[in-house]
Formats: C-alpha cells, sequence, structure tokens
C-alpha cells in the first residue's frame, strides 16, 4: 500500500466579476505504514491539517455555495491566504494525491501555486463511477453512508459534517481505501489510478 493525501477545498462558488476561490482547506495524509491500511476499519496512522482562507469582506459567494461561510465572514477575512500556507501545505502533497472531483481541488492549487506539481491526482469519484456504476448517486456524502463508512468517518473527525474541508478530505480517504479493499483493486498502482477517468 501507498501513502497518500487527501485534499478538499469548501470554496465560495463562482459569481459573475468573481473567480471561483477557496474558503476552507482539510488535509488528511494517510501513511503506508499503518496497519489498518489495508483493512480500513479505522486509519489510526495518519495526520491532518485544516484551515480557513481569507476572503475579503466584500466579495459575494454563490447562493448556491455550500457550507457554513455565511457564519463566519469575519473569520474568513481574518484568515491567511493559501499562498501564505504552502509551506505546510506542498509537503503533505509531495506524493499521491487524492480528491474527489479532482479537477476542482488540482485547479484551485494550480492558481495558488503554479510551479508546484503535485500528484499523481487520484480521483475517487472516477474509481467510485467505475467500482459501483449502478449506485444512484456518486457524491461523496450519498456514498460514504451507502458503502457503510459514516461510522468510521464520524470517529476520524467527530462532530463534523459533509460540505466541511477536513471532513470531506477524510470521507475520500476512507473511500479511496474502501475501493482498494475491493477486489482486483488493491494491487493497482497509484499512476494506474490515476489513468481511470
Amino acid at each position: 500500500m501507498f501513502a497518500f493525501s487527501a485534499i478538499d477545498f469548501e470554496t465560495t462558488g463562482a459569481v459573475p466579476g468573481f473567480p471561483n476561490e477557496p474558503w476552507q482547506v482539510g488535509v488528511v495524509s494517510v501513511h503506508a505504514d499503518d496497519p489498518t491500511i489495508r483493512h480500513p476499519s479505522l486509519v489510526t496512522r495518519h495526520s491532518t491539517f485544516e484551515s480557513l482562507l481569507r476572503v475579503s469582506p466584500d466579495r459575494p459567494f454563490n447562493k448556491w455555495a455550500p457550507g457554513r461561510h455565511a457564519r463566519i465572514r469575519a473569520e474568513l477575512a481574518e484568515a491567511p491566504a493559501l499562498p501564505d500556507l504552502w509551506p505546510e501545505l506542498a509537503p503533505r502533497l509531495a506524493g499521491p494525491v487524492v480528491a474527489h472531483n479532482a479537477g476542482t481541488e488540482r485547479s484551485l492549487l494550480q492558481a495558488s501555486a503554479p510551479l508546484h506539481v503535485p500528484g499523481p491526482w487520484i480521483d475517487t469519484l472516477a474509481l467510485a463511477r467505475r467500482a459501483w456504476p449502478a449506485a444512484p448517486s456518486h457524491a461523496l456524502e450519498d456514498l460514504v453512508p451507502a458503502l457503510g463508512l459514516l461510522p468510521r468517518l464520524q470517529a476520524l473527525v467527530p462532530g463534523r459534517e459533509p460540505h466541511d474541508a477536513l471532513y470531506d478530505a477524510a470521507a475520500c480517504a476512507l473511500l479511496l481505501l474502501h475501493v482498494l479493499a475491493q477486489p482486483g483493486w488493491g494491487s493497482l498502482s497509484p499512476a494506474e489510478l490515476a489513468a481511470i477517468r
């Protein structure tokens, strides 16, 4: 098994005249020597990183953007900018990077650190569509309970909910481990997993 980091951003959503910007980041790094990694009943050897991210107080959010951003606008105005966190983030993104619908996270990282090329990128949305093509929904918040992963996720990030960056990053990490525990998946390399679209 390989080590990896799952990342999630919560964003403002696009608004005319304003780009999509992140307001929260969460990272869960799973270490290769985790004894539970082959059978992810609970990921014990992991580390986490999370931060709110600066958003101008007069910047509008898309009205459909999920999350608790409306309640914490003052905190977001004082939070660090994503480039300021790069010394802490970069080492966590030195190996395989995992995200659900990875294009969003990849584009936000490229915008803030264009000279850094993390990866390979493994997209758990693409893996879930391949592993469970008949699932009624491949949204992360639907897959986690449908696959029986909710108790494990709640143990990893107690008190968190969907559309919180750390919760979603942990959900993504557990989803990848669950995919890899399925017959025929465990032998795939990060490059082979990254090639699945």
